[in-house]
């Protein structure tokens, strides 16, 4: 069986860990594994991974070290042409030329979308794995990337409170998250920050300044607000204008951590999780299944079907939003 691999949409700390553990799982079981180059596009476009002996499948040995990297080494993309219906029969094309008999996408619902658009058009197996850092997909505990993007900002959140203390300031530090606010929950949690703002609550700004003020009348001399850019009265620069409207008690500074989140090496818990569906999608092609992603549940790789993965988006813990509440009071 020959299988493709590729990564779609945005990049997410330990796709290339993933892609480690199907080129090693289907070696194990005998079978053959290329990679595509830069997603649906490349898919579109015929552009596969050639090794230095111009050889496409990607090896056990080639992928040795790939699991420390951050980034994806097969490139990501998005794809406008893959979205119209020629360009989904293009890439169908293509994949039957190459005899690929089976494809594991790895990203998010976007990437998803567009697989089960493929198979509309391409009678081969995909099973895909998740990755995107917003760990907002329904069917799984978490997603690929999601650990190394709160510890990245969790570190530039530690480094912000020095600044924030020597001049007697509140910074709001805003961070990734259209849809979701699982990147700055856990991100205000593990750092210790006194307001969230995310998109699954109403950022209510007269209980904002009430608990600022009750924060100086304590002899607070600073703040911290972590923001997730899709909250919906705003990212940081709104956010703080609007504070500023309701006579916010502390001097404020923004920062817009952006796509610093998406870079790094992975943390161990991404490389292994990254691993472990990596290895579920594999065996899940070999078992027969198709149009499933591969989650985890309870530590446990389960299958869970494309359109329920993208059919809304997964909520963050209120009992987790309750802790910070609790603490930061």
């Amino acid at each position: 069986m020959k299988i493709g691999v590729f990564c779609s949409g945005g990049d997410a700390p330990g796709m290339n860990a993933c892609v480690r553990s199907v080129v090693r799982t289907a070696a194990a079981h005998g079978h053959e594994v290329v990679g595509i180059m830069r997603g649906y596009h490349g898919m579109i476009h015929e552009e596969f991974f050639m090794d230095s002996d111009g050889q496409h499948h990607l090896t056990p040995y080639r992928v040795t070290t790939w699991a420390a990297h951050g980034g994806a080494h097969l490139r990501s993309s998005r794809s406008e042409e893959f979205r119209t219906e020629q360009g989904q029969r293009t890439a169908a094309d293509i994949l039957r030329k190459h005899h690929i008999d089976a494809l594991i996408p790895i990203g998010g619902d976007g990437t998803f979308n567009g697989a089960t658009a493929l198979s509309k058009h391409w009678d081969g197996q995909i099973v895909g794995c998740p990755g995107t850092i917003d760990n907002d997909l329904m069917g799984t505990d978490y997603t690929i990337g999601f650990s190394t993007a709160v510890q990245t900002a969790v570190e530039a959140v530690d480094k912000i409170r020095d600044t924030a203390s020597s001049h007697d300031r509140m910074f709001l530090v805003e961070v990734m998250g259209r849809h979701s606010g699982y990147i700055a929950l856990y991100t205000a949690i593990a750092a210790g920050a006194d307001v969230v703002a995310i998109p699954e609550t109403d950022t209510n700004f007269t209980e904002i300044i009430s608990h600022l003020n009750r924060l100086k009348e304590q002899g607070r001399t600073m703040a911290i607000m972590v923001i997730a850019e899709g909250d919906e009265k705003g990212g940081a620069e709104l956010i703080n204008a609007q504070l500023k409207q309701h006579d916010c008690p502390f001097q404020t500074r923004t920062i817009v951590l952006g796509h610093l989140q998406r870079g790094g090496s992975p943390t161990p818990e991404d490389r292994r999780r990254a691993t472990q569906m990596g290895n579920g999608a594999v065996k899940a092609i070999l078992a027969g299944e198709t149009g499933v992603m591969i989650g985890t549940r309870d530590d446990r790789c389960v299958s869970i079907p494309f359109a329920e993965t993208y059919a809304s988006h997964r909520p963050v813990s209120l009992d987790l939003l309750n802790v910070l509440n609790e603490i930061a009071s």
